[in-house]
């Protein structure tokens, strides 16, 4: 019999198990680029190690990535795993490896998955080094990580009682509409026209295909942007990846309270 991307998920959620000693997790949380200092604020630090080290596992190519697993004790005594950087689907590997970090989580036990990223904004609202709460998203990578009529529902991808819980945290913490793009190439003015027009607040190269990933599974979905810069054509500036690096380490404390706020309602 063919091993399955969710077999391998499986193989690699009991590798995990193994290596820190945890065998269950109650949260998920994708680093972003530029997040991954924001892990150090969740709680005490257990095992960490290279990624890559679990079965199905690839290192991260992109700036920003560490590329390592953190194992974290959250101030509830409750379990959290933190993947400090994620494989993108411009990397060329696939959708099950871009999710497989999301599917793992699953299969040790989270029901929760915390999903960062950096952004473009679209919306003069958003300014840069806002965090924004993801409402909702728009899938224009033409893929999906779910293979065969499973047919997953998508209504509330990112739910709405988590949504609740982070306005407790901060109530004017804003949302918006993330829109994925297959990158790695930054979108064109026209295209950031267009999306605008199709109500996107917000431009990114990850995040959709995991949130779906996840919903399939039947956990819960958080989305949070940092916007790192404003989008294609709306300054007259051109875009660089060190602008993102950049504004995610300027903001690292600030979005490191956030997080370990919302996951303490969890």
């Amino acid at each position: 019999m063919s091993t399955t991307a969710h077999d391998r998920a499986r193989e690699a959620a009991d590798a995990l198990r193994s290596r820190t000693g945890v065998d269950s997790y109650k949260v998920a949380l994708v680093m972003g680029s530029g997040w991954a200092p924001a892990a150090d604020q969740l709680g005490v630090e257990g095992e960490e190690f290279e990624v890559s080290e679990l079965p199905g596992f690839l290192a991260p190519t992109v700036q920003g990535h560490s590329g390592k697993v953190r194992s974290i004790m959250d101030a509830q005594d409750g379990a959290l795993l933190a993947f400090l950087g994620r494989t993108h689907l411009y990397e060329g590997h696939g959708t099950d490896a871009v999710v497989h970090g999301v599917r793992t989580a699953v299969a040790a036990g989270a029901t929760t998955v915390i999903l960062t990223n950096a952004a473009g904004s679209l919306n003069t609202d958003l300014g840069v080094g806002q965090p924004v709460l993801i409402s909702d998203h728009l899938n224009l990578t033409t893929r999906s990580p779910i293979v065969g009529a499973n047919f997953v529902d998508l209504t509330d991808t990112y739910a709405i009682q988590l949504r609740k819980l982070a306005h407790e945290a901060v109530p004017d913490l804003p949302e918006g509409v993330y829109a994925a793009m297959p990158g790695p190439h930054y979108e064109t003015p026209a295209e950031i026209r267009m999306l605008r027009a199709m109500g996107a607040d917000l431009v990114g190269m990850s995040t959709a295909l995991e949130a779906i990933a996840a919903r399939e599974l039947g956990a819960s979905v958080l989305g949070l942007s940092l916007v790192t810069n404003v989008a294609a054509g709306l300054t007259g500036q051109p875009l660089n990846h060190q602008e993102v690096l950049d504004t995610g380490r300027d903001a690292a404390a600030d979005v490191g309270q956030l997080l370990a706020a919302i996951v303490e309602r969890i």
